[in-house]
């Protein structure tokens, strides 16, 4: 009897390591430890980022985003410099060290409405994590990964987009126990959809920050895939 329940119990834990959760699933779980109350569909809050980079002076950048008015806003300062694109229900206003630009004056200083719309889309998306990957066009594999990554387990997420939407393959790694996200990681793909794995980029989060009720990752690291690189750090600041 006690050699057939051990094959019994045996067999349930190779059968669970196997088919570990649900894409869904994992995905719930994990919007449940970043976002616990739903607070990201009305998402209202300004945040700080510094980014640090071995071969170039520090960027702080202030963000402002508000999802239910369709408006948002970044700061950002380098040096001497400071530029700022605001994108209020679509409408681009842009300016340079506090004096507003129009759009001759704009192209003058390498400023544009599509640069807007791109860090609009590019803040949202990585501070709306995981979120974001309840939005219209994002496929999730329906196998979740259990994968080693510098020594620790987790349990990996596969995205990939509708063409309108983005041509990178991304993976997301989870804590098997919390569902903290705790890395990114995505690859360029060929003419093919087939993802090149010397390309791309992996992103370790460390450190948590509370911003609007959801728990967001406070620094980011990011590295090439291909030879781990280091490239910068993104730290989040909250009052």
């Amino acid at each position: 009897m006690k050699s057939y329940l051990a094959t019994v119990v045996f067999l349930i834990s190779i059968s669970g390591f196997s088919q570990v959760i649900s894409s869904k699933a994992l995905l719930k779980n994990a919007m449940d430890y970043h976002d616990p109350n739903g607070n990201w569909t009305s998402f209202n809050d300004t945040f700080t980022v510094v980014m640090t980079t071995p071969s170039a002076p520090k960027r702080t950048s202030i963000i402002s985003i508000n999802l239910p008015d369709d408006y948002f806003s970044v700061t950002a300062t380098k040096d001497s410099v400071t530029t700022t694109y605001t994108l209020d229900k679509g409408k681009c206003q842009m300016s340079y060290n506090g004096k507003a630009l129009d759009s001759i004056s704009a192209k003058e200083k390498n400023m544009t409405c599509d640069r807007a719309t791109l860090y609009k889309n590019y803040y949202s998306y990585l501070y709306g994590l995981p979120m974001k990957l309840k939005d219209p066009g994002t496929n999730l594999s329906d196998k979740v990964e259990k994968r080693t990554f510098k020594g620790k387990t987790y349990l990996v997420l596969k995205v990939t987009y509708d063409a309108t939407v983005g041509s990178d393959v991304w993976y997301f790694y989870f804590n098997p126990k919390t569902y903290a996200m705790e890395i990114y990681q995505f690859f360029k793909t060929d003419t093919n959809g087939k993802e090149k794995s010397d390309t791309g980029e992996y992103i370790v989060l460390t450190e948590e920050a509370l911003v609007n009720g959801i728990k967001m990752p406070k620094a980011r690291a990011w590295y090439y895939n291909k030879d781990d690189k280091y490239l910068g750090t993104d730290t989040l600041v909250v009052d």
